[in-house]
């Protein structure tokens, strides 16, 4: 379905691809940011779009000479790795539960860091102009080091998938850590101080901005740009060890070269040209899909996942949706599903089935064939994933 534009009295357009109704904090929220100066031509939202901080989760602001650090987030460069690998299904047989303990045992989950920290890691090279990050972040180098390599807690998670060949993928869901939210937190908390000390009235205090030539603007484009890397980063760290161990399980070892392999954002800003003019693109929930992008639209933990490929659509300012999104909040999901429930839904993947995972059931989230359907303007299908194994974060 292609997109419709709501109807709001906004300054800026909203075209939304979802095809449900926005509620009345979503739609407030919405044009909040649309009623901004410096927002560009219109404001796109993705089919998974719901509710988020200052700016909605699943939505696609391009703004001319400014950027909203609270609508970035706080888990910058939050996004999603897959490799396809060349084995098969037949060759998990019997060797999923091993496979899950050891990706547990090789990659700190949740508030957890490596132990040890091995080569990959010392030699990449941000650490270098560390230095130069937000005074704010100094005491955490060490930790930043530490945690690199890393999941993290919430919706992020590790799985080895089948597509419908039974050919087998790796994928995972990481951000920039402690070192990306300590830095967000920060830069959030300048642009704050400076709307107080502005005399024009936000619609809503996380939507401070900071605007191009400013000091400021430069500080927090800088540190982004490097928490950005970080996640990238963060990643390939990750689905190297996870290739690792796959392959010992799989291949006696042995190394193989993976037949794709992809690493998109869905929490960031980027410098880019649309409609012809540079703007700065902020995606949040959301992933980049021009016509030479392959991007990563997981599932919960018992649905389906797609790796896609990009149709440039220029309305969405070449974008995509970053996930089946939630129906309801975690708190929700805890009271409304038993471990029953959730013994149900993921039958026959091998994951943590306890209380801990509760808030992550498939059912507190919305059906991903209905988000695929809404965007088949924004994407083509290039795989189609289940997951038989997976690790919560």
């Amino acid at each position: 379905m292609p997109y419709a534009q709501l109807k709001l009295s906004t300054d800026k357009p909203i075209l939304s691809w979802a095809n449900h109704e926005l509620g009345s904090q979503e739609t407030q929220m919405a044009k909040n940011v649309a009623s901004l100066p410096f927002v560009f031509k219109h404001v796109a939202l993705m089919p998974d779009v719901h509710l988020g901080k200052g700016a909605l989760v699943g939505s696609v602001i391009a703004t001319k000479d400014a950027v909203i650090p609270a609508a970035v987030g706080v888990d910058v460069g939050c996004g999603m790795a897959a490799i396809k690998t060349p084995f098969t299904g037949e060759q998990l047989e019997g060797k999923l539960k091993k496979i899950r303990l050891d990706i547990e045992a090789a990659i700190p989950v949740g508030f957890n860091a490596n132990k040890e920290v091995e080569k990959s890691v010392t030699n990449w090279q941000g650490w270098r102009n560390f230095k130069e990050l937000h005074s704010g972040v100094q005491s955490l180098e060490k930790k930043a080091i530490k945690q690199l390599g890393s999941l993290g807690g919430g919706n992020h998670f590790i799985e080895v998938c089948l597509d419908t060949d039974n050919q087998v993928w790796l994928m995972l869901h990481s951000g920039s850590r402690h070192i990306g939210n300590a830095l967000a937190k920060c830069h959030i908390s300048t642009a704050k101080e400076l709307a107080k000390l502005a005399t024009n009235k936000l619609p809503d205090p996380d939507l401070a901005y900071f605007i191009a030539g400013t000091p400021e603007f430069a500080a927090y484009w800088r540190d982004l740009q490097w928490a950005q890397n970080y996640a990238r980063y963060n990643r390939d760290v990750m689905m190297n060890r996870f290739k690792r161990i796959v392959e010992t399980h799989l291949a006696g070892g042995k190394q193989t070269k993976p037949l794709l392999t992809v690493n998109c954002h869905h929490n960031y800003a980027e410098k880019e040209v649309h409609f012809g003019e540079d703007v700065i693109v902020t995606r949040k929930g959301a992933v980049r899909a021009t016509s030479e992008d392959y991007g990563i639209i997981p599932g919960s933990m018992g649905a389906k996942s797609y790796i896609v490929k990009g149709k440039g659509n220029h309305d969405s300012y070449c974008s995509c949706a970053h996930g089946a999104g939630r129906l309801m909040s975690r708190n929700k999901a805890k009271k409304h599903f038993s471990l029953d429930d959730l013994i149900a839904q993921t039958q026959g993947i091998e994951c943590r089935k306890d209380k801990g995972v509760l808030d992550e059931i498939p059912g507190a989230y919305k059906p991903i064939n209905e988000v695929m359907n809404q965007q088949s303007d924004l994407v083509e299908i290039v795989a189609t994933l289940k997951q038989v194994v997976c690790v919560k974060g």
